[in-house]
């Protein structure tokens, strides 16, 4: 990603603001389509110019999305002030809410991971009628 600079200041393109966050050019169009970016000021020919605000809150949203928040949640995150004015205590529940199901996640992966391990183990590698991981896999095979 560039840094910006002063010769950029008048205003980003969004192409420039996808180079710039790492975000692609149609997903910043369904963030301002979905009011999660704010619709930029545009220029005499009608181009979206982009400045330092529309980037940083995109760069937040991108974040937010790496880190496995949904779009309701980061929404959520936005509406409480952004990176900016947000309250700490507020920014906490959501996260926090974000925590347990991330948990959650992590629980049901090793139960699948102790299942598959189970069943893997118990295959014999021959035939396929008598495949432990096929019968799991098929609901109609016997198992």
């Amino acid at each position: 990603m560039r840094p910006i600079t002063a010769s950029r200041a008048k205003g980003l393109s969004i192409g420039e603001l996808s180079r710039l966050t790492g975000v692609n050019i149609e997903t910043i169009r369904y963030y301002e389509k979905i009011k999660m970016l704010p619709a930029p000021p545009r220029s005499g020919a009608g181009h979206r110019i982009y400045g330092s605000k529309e980037t940083r809150v995109l760069a937040f949203i991108r974040r937010g999305r790496e880190l496995g928040f949904n779009l309701d949640e980061v929404r959520a995150l936005l509406d409480l002030g952004g990176p900016e004015k947000a309250s700490c205590a507020e920014v906490r529940e959501i996260a926090k809410h974000h925590l347990e199901d991330i948990r959650a996640k992590l629980a049901d992966l090793k139960k699948l991971e102790r299942l598959l391990a189970k069943t893997v183990a118990r295959c014999s590698g021959k035939t396929a009628p008598d495949c432990p991981v096929l019968d799991i896999l098929d609901i109609r095979r016997p198992t």
